[in-house]
C-alpha cells in the first residue's frame, strides 16, 4: 500500500485545492441566497440545468445520499423550479428537470459565480485544458 505523499508541494496543493473548495461553495452559497435557495438546491438546480436526469444520478454526481435529492427537489418543485416527468427511455423511471423558470435562475446563478471563472479567464485556453486534464485525472476517469 502507497504511503500518502507528505512532500512540501503536495501539501501545498492540498491546501491550495482546499482554498479553491472553501472560496467556491462561499460564493455559491452567496448567490443561492440571492435567489432564496441553499447552497444545495442552487447546485442540484445547476445540475439539473445540464439535463434533466433521474434523483439517483443526482444523489452520484453530488455524492449524497437519495433521500436528501428527493427533499430538496421537493422544494425545487415547490418554488416552481423543477418538475418530475415520465423518462421517455423507461416510464418507470421518474426524471427532476428543470422549469423555464428554474433554467433562467439556474443562468443567473451561474453568472453570479465570478470567483473561479475570473482568474481561469487569465490562464490559456492551454493552461485551462492542462488544468482540466489534471483535474479529471485526480477525480478518476468516472466524471459520472
Amino acid at each position: 500500500m502507497a504511503t500518502p505523499r507528505t512532500d512540501p508541494v503536495t501539501l501545498e496543493v492540498v491546501e491550495l485545492i482546499g482554498t479553491v473548495v472553501a472560496r467556491y461553495h462561499e460564493e455559491y452559497d452567496r448567490a443561492a441566497a440571492a435567489h432564496s435557495l441553499t447552497g444545495a438546491q442552487a447546485r442540484v438546480l445547476g445540475l439539473l440545468s445540464l439535463e434533466p436526469m433521474p434523483m439517483r444520478k443526482v444523489a452520484r454526481k453530488l455524492r449524497c445520499e437519495p433521500s436528501n435529492i428527493t427533499g430538496i427537489v421537493d422544494r425545487l418543485e415547490a418554488r416552481g423550479l423543477v418538475e418530475r416527468r415520465p423518462d421517455p427511455a423507461d416510464r418507470r423511471v421518474k426524471l427532476a428537470a428543470p422549469t423555464e423558470k428554474g433554467i433562467g435562475t439556474a443562468r443567473q446563478l451561474r453568472e453570479a459565480l465570478g470567483f473561479a471563472r475570473e482568474p481561469l479567464a487569465e490562464l490559456s485556453e492551454g493552461e485551462r485544458t492542462v488544468l482540466r486534464d489534471l483535474l479529471r485525472r485526480m477525480v478518476g476517469t468516472e466524471i459520472d
